[in-house]
């Protein structure tokens, strides 16, 4: 645990009792802070109650009275599409608003540093897809290079919950737009950005807002090293923010459409090579296409900017590569279930938004596609000039007809996993890829990504055990 710092002996207001929320709560506690909490589901408040916190009804009259700081979860809007009103009454009696991120940053460092020969180091990982990939994929190449990681955020430990540092070890952190537009503390020692694509648009205002919540990780302190996907418009003004010159080493430019311009600091894939480039002469090569854990191009961005991040922390590049061959992948992601009898069977189920799942498309060629549920802003347009190599989709969700008709592709409507998985496995011959890659969100029939995509998995296997 990181114990918070510099709240002692005060009242702090806890804001959603989830993962998070608890965390920060024995966190604070574990800094001698006194929270009080509150969630608006009973069962929730039981559980922090069993342990001990003080649950109070944030939305009276008085409730900010003598409290210094209101820590909230990352679930709960405080801006878009309207502040919760908790976090409403908050900021007009004038207290703080924070979350776990800031708190954690805030906290981080300790006197007993002054003992280490490294001091430990933080690298941060946000975009709009590729950052859960590219941050387990820094942390898998870290620990096989054997130096001390722990991998936390979005992915893995809450940040708080994680075991205070020792010489020279590097945390890595994946950062989701909503982690990083509230924190008021943002000072990782390397911030990588993969991309940018529509995504809780509702949440942000629009695609500028979200962009500014992915740009804060850059801006509130400022990385020693940033690390920027080049792909599109806002990462190469980014990039260009950041930099000082055309020779600036300090932002290393990742892109898989093209070999950056200028003579600076940059790492680039293309037909399957990665390399990388300084001050205008290759220093580094890497052969992507038989690594089993990283298939498309998709996955090609997600190792430039993992490898160029490592680079940063002083890694060579033939162990770099020795780790990458050895990468298993993560659940859910582009994740190879099966390759039976030569159909190949691949649960993207975190493909939720349609730019991810444009992506998983152009990694397979001839693809049995399982697509639909909760559909995000912005239509099915740009899936549409990917689906060339689609051979049939199996639309799955509440709506599967609305979102069937926008396909360009022949598409069956198979409402649920269990008939989209008989239908397709029926269907497929040698050659072909049966793909779970949704392009939208799960909650009109799953609690989450991870449950659909075990849904699609156990449907597989038991039709191919039977």
């Amino acid at each position: 645990m990181i114990p918070v710092t510099g709240m002692a002996d005060r009242q702090v207001a806890v804001l959603g009792l989830g993962r998070s929320g608890l965390s920060a709560a024995r966190a604070l506690r574990a800094g001698g802070a006194h929270p009080v909490c509150w969630d608006d589901n009973p069962a929730a408040r039981a559980t922090a109650e069993d342990e001990g916190f003080t649950c109070r009804d944030l939305t009276g009259a008085g409730a900010f009275d003598e409290v210094a700081a209101l820590i909230v979860s990352p679930g709960i809007p405080h801006l878009y599409p309207a502040p919760n009103s908790v976090v409403a009454a908050a900021l007009r009696a004038g207290v703080p608003v924070d979350n776990d991120i800031g708190l954690f940053f805030r906290s981080f460092a300790t006197r007993a540093w002054d003992k280490f020969d490294s001091p430990p180091r933080v690298v941060a990982v946000t975009g709009s897809n590729g950052k859960s990939t590219t941050a387990a994929l820094i942390h898998h190449i870290l620990t096989e290079a054997g130096r001390p990681a722990q991998l936390a955020g979005n992915i893995g430990r809450g940040v708080l919950d994680i075991d205070p540092p020792g010489d020279g070890e590097v945390i890595v952190l994946e950062l989701s737009s909503y982690q990083t537009d509230l924190a008021r503390a943002l000072t990782p020692d390397i911030a990588v950005f993969t991309n940018l694509s529509p995504d809780h648009l509702d949440r942000h205002g629009g695609l500028g807002g979200y962009f500014a919540a992915k740009r804060r990780l850059f801006a509130e302190g400022g990385p020693d090293r940033a690390v920027v996907g080049v792909d599109e418009n806002e990462g190469e003004f980014l990039a260009g923010q950041l930099s000082e010159g055309p020779t600036d080493d300090r932002v290393i430019r990742v892109s898989v459409t093209q070999k950056p311009g200028g003579l600076g600091w940059q790492v680039f894939a293309r037909k399957g090579f990665l390399s990388e480039y300084r001050k205008g002469r290759q220093a580094g090569s890497i052969d992507l296409r038989q690594i089993a854990g990283l298939p498309g191009a998709h996955n090609h961005q997600n190792a430039c900017a993992a490898y160029a991040a490592c680079r940063a922390l002083g890694l060579a590049p033939r162990v770099i590569e020795q780790a990458l061959r050895s990468y298993p992948g993560l659940p859910h992601r582009s994740q190879i279930i099966a390759e039976v009898e030569g159909i190949t069977y691949v649960n993207d189920s975190k493909a939720t938004n349609v730019d991810s799942a444009a992506k998983a498309l152009s990694a397979f060629s001839r693809i049995r596609w399982i697509c639909g549920g909760l559909e995000k802003e912005g239509g099915l347009a740009q899936l549409n000039a990917s689906s060339g190599t689609v051979a049939k989709a199996y639309v799955i969700g509440r709506e599967a007809a609305n979102f069937a008709m926008q396909l360009d592709v022949e598409a069956e409507i198979c409402t649920t996993m269990a008939e989209a998985v008989a239908r397709a496995m029926a269907e497929a011959e040698p050659g072909d890829t049966v793909l779970l890659a949704p392009a939208a969100a799960s909650f009109d029939q799953y609690d989450n990504f991870e449950q659909r995509g075990n849904d699609f998995t156990a449907n597989v296997r038991e039709r191919l055990a039977g």
